[in-house]
């Protein structure tokens, strides 16, 4: 049996590599992409312009930087944090 998750409806980049990943669902997380730079293909995004390029998938199955780079949405659900739990994060650009 597969599992499904929410589909990512919006995605705003932060300070410190992270992103702001609101689902369908209206649920809100802060998903940390600093661990990802480790791995080769996820290495441009330490160039802060390509991570700000961040947007969610047209279909909502994650968030997308360019046909190279993307993430998948139950990704983005399993190790995102909700915003409540994430100190500092009450207003989305802090």
């Amino acid at each position: 049996m597969q599992t499904t998750y929410p589909k990512a409806s919006a995605v705003t980049p932060l300070a410190g590599k992270r992103l702001l990943v609101t689902f369908a669902t209206g649920e809100r997380k802060i998903y940390d992409c600093t661990p990802l730079l480790k791995e080769e293909v996820f290495r441009p995004l330490q160039n802060e312009e390509l991570f700000r390029r961040a947007r969610a998938d047209k279909h909502g199955y994650g968030v997308v930087w360019n046909e190279e780079i993307d993430l998948a949405e139950g990704d983005l659900w399993v190790n995102g944090k909700p915003v409540e739990e994430v100190h500092g994060t009450r207003d989305a650009g802090q």
